[in-house]
């Protein structure tokens, strides 16, 4: 299981196992180091104290016990239990041994480590005026007496092992708190529950996820709000034009043959209306956020204008309207060609739509330093300065009664340059009328990095 949880736990009580082992290896070593020092001056004190107390005669040669043979002297483990003391003349003959023919051979003053019929010993030999005293003891009965120690080393090991496992899991819980309380928060919120969540407390480590969520959630519900307002601003704007579709049917069945034409007439102007809107209302639909997905390739910007001027034309000759390039250099540049069309006819249709004949409008490109600059002048009403930031919002109508556009074409212009990474610009044509420049970066849109 991938636990945070788990990991840490593993981690540290691994850590304190490992420590453990390590620890009680040298603790082991040292106190072994230590209990020989202890048991080796224990060997001074009784060899000191047998010389003090050195009263007995050496026994008679005939009474001397015949040598040992093989390990029959190991039978007597009681007897090997205790140390061996032995006293010799100067002459180096043995004349008194604590257990009869036991003990190794008589060695040089101070500490030995020797081996005596393959037993391993510990002794020690005090030699003074007419006497050396040898005191010794078999290591294995050292190292015997050590072990029955050994349990009361271990013994505290495992209760700190087990405590700091127990306060460890109790750490690496109450650490871990927090991020089951901001899961828990989460879990519990409904649909609607885009609140940001509270920071406050928070350890510094799981801060900056909240504050990422509480950034992700104000995108979340902001789009969300956005979506709920287009939505019910294009169920509105919609049942004007499809109304006026219904009454006017209503109405041309109502009139007589020879008015049919005139009532046909606007009912298929209301048809284009509510087509327009609703295609536009399309366009801004695909333009959102989360459904932005531009298809890129390199476009000719002078000759997209060049089209779309050309397409424009017939509609404003018949408006009694003067449409015309005024000027288009080359230009090509990374982008999405659909959107970019969408961008200029939407110009030119919102020309055409607030402008009172006679109008001229002038589609220019020209190139200023690293940004391809698009023009679309009219001579029409124009727009005041106050009104300029307020006109690209969607729904936005500076004179809803005259039943011109939907408020959306500028919205969308301002979509499609966000996409693009330009600037929109609106300014004053020169005579009176609105100027819209658009600055677009030749660079483009940079193409997705390889995977």
């Amino acid at each position: 299981m991938n636990s945070i949880r788990a990991r840490l736990l593993l981690w540290l009580i691994s850590s304190v196992l490992i420590t453990t082992l390590v620890v009680g290896y040298l603790t082991a070593r040292l106190t072994w180091s230590g209990f020989n020092n202890v048991r080796d001056l224990g060997l001074e004190q009784i060899a000191q104290t047998v010389m003090r107390h050195d009263e007995t005669p050496a026994p008679p040669a005939a009474a001397a016990p015949p040598p040992p043979t093989g390990q029959g002297w190991l039978d007597d483990e009681e007897d090997l239990d205790q140390f061996v003391s032995q006293i010799w003349d100067n002459a180096g003959e043995l004349i008194y041994s604590s257990l009869p023919n036991v003990g190794p051979p008589l060695q040089t003053p101070g500490h030995h480590i020797v081996t005596w019929q393959g037993q391993s010993w510990r002794l020690y030999t005090l030699r003074q005026e007419r006497r050396t005293v040898q005191v010794a003891v078999t290591t294995e009965i050292r190292r015997q007496h050590f072990y029955d120690l050994m349990p009361w080393l271990l013994v505290p090991l495992a209760l700190l092992v087990t405590t700091l496992g127990l306060l460890m899991q109790a750490g690496v819980n109450r650490a871990l708190r927090p991020l089951e309380d901001l899961r828990s928060d989460i879990e519990q919120r409904g649909s609607d529950g885009l609140q940001a969540i509270h920071t406050q407390g928070l350890p510094v480590e799981i801060a900056p996820l909240a504050q990422t969520l509480n950034e992700l959630l104000s995108r979340v519900d902001t789009l969300l709000t956005s979506q709920r307002r287009f939505l019910a601003d294009a169920a509105h704007e919609l049942n004007t034009p499809l109304a006026a579709v219904k009454l006017q049917a209503q109405l041309a069945r109502r009139v007589s043959p020879a008015e049919w034409p005139a009532a046909l007439d606007e009912l298929d102007a209301g048809i284009e209306r509510a087509t327009r809107l609703s295609s536009q209302l399309l366009q801004l639909a695909r333009l959102e956020p989360d459904a932005r997905q531009p298809m890129l390739a390199p476009v000719q910007l002078d000759d997209l204008l060049r089209q779309a001027v050309s397409a424009f034309s017939a509609r404003a000759e018949h408006l009694g309207g003067d449409l015309g390039l005024a000027g288009a250099a080359t230009v090509s540049l990374n982008g999405d060609p659909h959107a970019l069309r969408t961008l200029v006819d939407n110009l030119i249709d919102n020309a055409l739509n607030h402008a009172t004949a006679p109008v001229r409008i002038d589609v220019s490109l020209r190139v200023e330093g690293h940004w391809a600059v698009l023009e679309v002048s009219d001579t029409g009403p124009g727009i005041s300065a106050a009104d300029r930031e307020r006109v690209m919002e969607r729904f936005v109508r500076l004179s809803p009664g005259d039943g011109k556009g939907s408020g959306l074409g500028l919205s969308i212009v301002r979509e499609i340059a966000e996409l693009h990474g330009a600037r929109l610009e609106l300014d004053d044509t020169p005579g009176g009328g609105l100027t819209v420049r658009v600055r677009l970066p030749l660079t483009g849109i940079p193409p997705p990095a390889a995977p």
